[in-house]
């Protein structure tokens, strides 16, 4: 396969995590999906955008179970 973007060939399957919002909180998903390793751009089969699509409901319906993994923080008072 060769990447849309950059045009290299060098397009690999990889486990990634994708990101689903849930007001201020954001679910780490993880996928397996092609990879280009020379710009980053991700290629979805449709099993795997059904599968993103049924978690990304599930959270908002609060359906699965979710595991705290660390904390996002915020600098506050800058000027």
């Amino acid at each position: 396969m060769k990447c849309i973007i950059c045009k290299s060939e060098d397009v690999v399957k990889k486990k990634v995590e994708e990101e689903i919002k849930k007001g201020k909180d954001v679910v780490f998903v993880p996928v397996e999906t092609l990879v280009c390793q020379n710009c980053g751009e991700k290629y979805y089969d449709r099993r795997t955008v059904r599968f993103l699509e049924e978690i990304e409901e599930k959270v908002k319906k609060e359906k699965v179970t979710l595991e705290a993994v660390g904390r996002v923080l915020k600098v506050v008072g800058i000027h």
